[in-house]
């Protein structure tokens, strides 16, 4: 009996080695990034309970219950903000265009929701796409990708795919090709923008001239330091994820593999671990005391050394995709500043590429 046993525990750890073979990326964390000078204003405080509140609507709840909770809170997040643009229903694909007074129909952004591919909406996302209109004098289409646990993970992957590709040929007002071309996302949407970018590569499409991800997932094996030294400092995900850190990593790879049927190592779903070579400019925005940040920074680190150009700003002390309490949070005004320049920058240096070929 003894002898089954330990056959068994051979096999279990021999496969999960086979199956889960991990590069160390350790060697990522000795860059340093500068985090922004300050120290969180009064604001933050409001944000924090409403943070809370969003804690407190799936209190008590299991289960279906607790994630139809989640995503009815979730979508009242902009309710009571003062937005400027004309939000239109999609169909095929399904979203929602958000279109700002004098944008240009021709500037296009593809925005993909966070909320850890099981809640979210454009709906709940509008105060960050109405700013990014705004902006950009862009037309921001909010995709409606499938959410888990109904659909799989695959199937959300392929509704931003199909977005993009339908983006680049189609505006509000109907066919009508794209001139400028932007991917963004926040968290799991973050995740999926990253690797969007390397799948239209791969694929041969026309790239997007930029990417812009909000705290963005980078690799779901968990390993990056702050994924537990940052639990008790991340008032959102610290309470939702937390208790993973208590669970061996190998655990949870297996689990992983089994909710996305995709493994966690995969570059579509931890696009950390993919071929990060020849991608768009690309600004990642991220807190230093979320549990995500060092996601970030080793995406920005190993971006870079594939010769990606890639920028990284880290704010202090602000909550995980705190861009969403925007015109509430100045940190969050500060945030759309950098991504306006940050754009602007992007269109300049290709406006002079183009002269340079002329």
């Amino acid at each position: 009996m003894l002898w089954i046993i330990l056959a068994i525990i051979v096999f279990i750890i021999a496969a999960t080695l086979l199956l889960f073979r991990l590069e160390d990326l350790s060697h990522l964390d000795q860059d340093d990034y500068p985090v922004r000078d300050g120290k969180p204003s009064d604001a933050h405080r409001e944000v924090l309970g409403r943070i809370r509140e969003l804690g407190r609507s799936s209190k008590g709840l299991r289960g279906k219950a607790r994630l139809m909770a989640l995503r009815k809170h979730m979508d009242k997040l902009s309710e009571g903000i003062e937005l400027a643009s004309e939000f239109r229903h999609c169909e095929s694909p399904r979203g929602e265009w958000v279109i700002a007074p004098d944008c240009d129909s021709r500037r296009r952004i593809l925005y993909i929701h966070g909320g850890a591919w099981a809640a979210g909406s454009p709906r709940s996302h509008r105060a960050i796409t109405d700013r990014l209109s705004q902006i950009t004098r862009a037309a921001v289409f909010a995709v409606d990708y499938r959410l888990m646990p109904e659909n799989r993970f695959m199937d959300g992957v392929r509704d931003c795919r199909d977005a993009y590709t339908w983006l680049l040929k189609h505006g509000p007002e109907g066919t009508e090709p794209a001139d400028f071309m932007v991917v963004a996302g926040d968290s799991a949407g973050g995740s999926h923008t990253l690797s969007l970018i390397a799948w239209i590569r791969d694929t041969g499409l026309r790239q997007a001239d930029a990417a812009i991800a909000f705290s963005p997932s980078t690799d779901l094996t968990l390993t990056a330091p702050s994924n537990r030294a940052n639990i008790g400092t991340d008032p959102l995900l610290g309470p939702a994820f937390g208790g993973l850190s208590k669970i061996p990593l190998p655990v949870i790879w297996w689990v992983t593999l089994a909710a996305f049927r995709v493994s966690p190592t995969s570059p579509v779903a931890s696009p950390l671990r993919g071929d990060l070579r020849d991608l768009p400019p690309t600004l990642i925005q991220a807190s230093d005391t979320e549990m995500l940040l060092d996601n970030a920074r080793r995406y920005a680190a190993r971006a870079k050394a594939a010769g990606s150009p890639v920028t990284l700003r880290t704010w202090p002390g602000m909550v995980h995709v705190w861009q969403i309490f925007v015109p509430l949070l100045p940190e969050a005004e500060e945030a759309f500043e950098d991504v306006r320049l940050f754009l602007e920058q992007v269109e300049s240096e290709g406006n002079t590429q183009q002269a340079a070929q002329t």
